[in-house]
């Protein structure tokens, strides 16, 4: 799989080059303290869809250090985009990465083809709790993470392999990623997203409940609202095959138009 150096940091990315060519590629952007590995191979595999899974930096295999906030890391993936030559995209974002997507339709919007939002919301609070345990206790902030990140009836497994990799983290880079989170706000701009958009949420997401994505649906104007039942924060993996079957429509429907 590809690196690149930008910005002297050494950046890896997962490439898959479907069936088809033409038309904007999706680029998966992973949440605070995750990799391109939180997105499903049902994702990073669409049969018709060129996708890039990258791994922001600081994370995962990415060298270098994590971003002081949301508009620093979507000013730096517009920065990616260039390294790659893609001019326009679809992005995906998941969590945190949902808010980079978001602010990368507002600062960006003759590059942004497309958004999908997933599990996330225009507003990520982090409770003091959380912020202060990812500064000082970074076993205890995973731990509390994953009692909070996952829906009904997830294996054990899953969840252990969550923790594992938000323990792979280095602290500074999850505590700053959450007071990214904390910091950002997008409510009341809400409705000068143009792009067309695609929000999905589960009803058991205890990080960013279900009334965000409604919230977010009811002002983007060109938004369609994914319910997925019993799936939590980690609804891409939840329903892996459910997720990337309206992604797929989505991005139909954007060649379409």
């Amino acid at each position: 799989m590809p690196y690149l150096v930008l910005d002297n940091e050494r950046i890896y990315y997962a490439l898959y080059q479907g069936r088809l060519t033409g038309g904007s590629p999706i680029v998966l952007v992973h949440g605070a303290g995750e990799s391109h590995l939180v997105w499903p191979a049902e994702l990073r595999r669409l049969p018709d869809c060129t996708v890039i899974a990258l791994d922001l930096p600081g994370h995962g295999k990415s060298s270098g250090a994590g971003r002081a906030s949301v508009k620093d890391y979507t000013d730096w993936l517009a920065a990616f985009l260039d390294a790659v030559g893609t001019r326009q995209a679809i992005i995906v974002g998941h969590s945190m990465g949902g808010a980079i997507a978001q602010l990368f339709g507002l600062l960006y919007p003759d590059r942004a083809a497309g958004l999908v939002l997933v599990a996330t919301g225009a507003k990520l609070r982090v409770s003091p709790q959380l912020l202060e345990l990812t500064r000082s206790d970074l076993i205890s902030a995973a731990e509390l993470i994953g009692e909070l990140e996952w829906g009904l009836n997830v294996p054990e497994q899953l969840k252990r392999l969550g923790k594992q990799q938000l323990l792979a983290n280095r602290a500074e880079v999850l505590h700053n990623d959450y007071r990214a989170c904390d910091a950002f706000d997008v409510v009341e701009r809400l409705g000068d997203i143009g792009a067309p958009v695609l929000i999905v949420g589960g009803t058991a997401d205890q990080l960013t409940p279900i009334k965000y994505a409604r919230f977010m649906a009811e002002r983007i104007p060109r938004a369609r609202l994914v319910v997925v039942p019993d799936a939590g924060h980690m609804v891409m993996i939840e329903a892996a095959v459910t997720v990337s079957t309206e992604v797929e429509k989505f991005v139909r429907d954007i060649g379409r138009n």
